[in-house]
């Protein structure tokens, strides 16, 4: 099986070939623009390779209901050119095979449950730190829809003792995202995360984010995995700084030798790297 595969994100639009066994050929990226620059690239680059089916794993918020009037659409995003833009109506226009639909995040979360950090459990979660933050979760082995789909990365925190900056959310202000993705680190600290690796200060305020967000998605959903990628995360001290927070935060009531005692096999980097969101939109044509 031919699929092709597109992870589409807030700032580029990954695209490759790959096959059911997530096997990734080829793959190219193109910058997220206009829809019409955009597609028109996306197009240009499948029209020849004679697919028998798509997977699509989108930034959002997307509408995941097949019975809905706006099926396959990006919806209330802050990226105003795509507000309500009709994604894979758009790709049924050039394509007439089989096209899987999710988001970003449910798709990584899939493919690393297939053939990453994850493969083998029937449970997991993905957490991107990115541009924004989002999360997808596997539960008893099917991805979490509901009213619309988790996001789960615009849930409120408590504030650090030490942090006065605003938030930056354009819905919310100070939620997860507001304070810790990637521009927000930037604009509080007044220069990009590369540039402040050697500053604990940063980290150790990120990780307090972090770690909260995590400790209630153990609470809530008791994930057997937890998968951290993105961009802000390529500052790998954050990974031992978050397992500790974590573990304070939780105290100990969550009995699990998981979280007590082997938490770095729990709280991990992506078994896929960045490839999570493609394999896992290739994972969606097999669902």
């Amino acid at each position: 099986m031919i699929i092709g595969a597109i992870e589409a994100g807030g700032t580029k639009f990954v695209c490759g070939i790959g096959n059911e066994e997530g096997v990734i050929v080829e793959r190219i990226s193109i910058p997220t623009t206009t829809p019409d620059e955009t597609m028109n690239q996306v197009v240009t680059y499948f029209k020849d390779k004679q697919l028998d089916a798509m997977g699509v794993g989108s930034f959002g918020p997307v509408d995941l209901d097949e019975s809905s009037s706006t099926y396959g659409h990006i919806t209330s995003t802050p990226k105003t050119h795509w507000n309500y833009f009709d994604l894979v109506g758009e790709l049924r226009k050039h394509f007439s095979v089989p096209i899987g639909f999710d988001t970003d995040v449910n798709a990584a979360a899939l493919g690393e449950s297939l053939w990453g950090a994850a493969k083998g459990l029937d449970s997991c979660l993905y957490m991107t730190v990115g541009t924004g933050i989002g999360v997808g979760a596997l539960v008893e082995g099917k991805l979490i829809h509901g009213l619309t789909h988790p996001e789960m990365g615009h849930i409120v925190v408590r504030r650090h003792g030490d942090d006065h900056y605003a938030g930056r959310c354009p819905y919310h202000g100070d939620c997860l995202e507001g304070l810790a993705a990637g521009p927000a680190v930037e604009e509080r600290w007044g220069k990009k995360g590369h540039l402040l690796e050697d500053s604990p200060e940063v980290w150790e305020m990120e990780a307090y984010y972090l770690a909260q967000a995590i400790a209630n998605y153990v609470l809530i959903l008791s994930p057997k995995k937890i998968i951290v990628g993105g961009g802000v995360m390529k500052q790998t001290q954050l990974y031992s700084l978050v397992r500790d927070k974590v573990k304070d935060i939780l105290g100990g009531y969550v009995q699990s030798d998981q979280l007590l005692d082997r938490i770095d096999d729990y709280i991990v980097a992506p078994g896929l790297g960045d490839n999570a969101g493609l394999a896992g939109a290739m994972g969606l044509v097999l669902r």
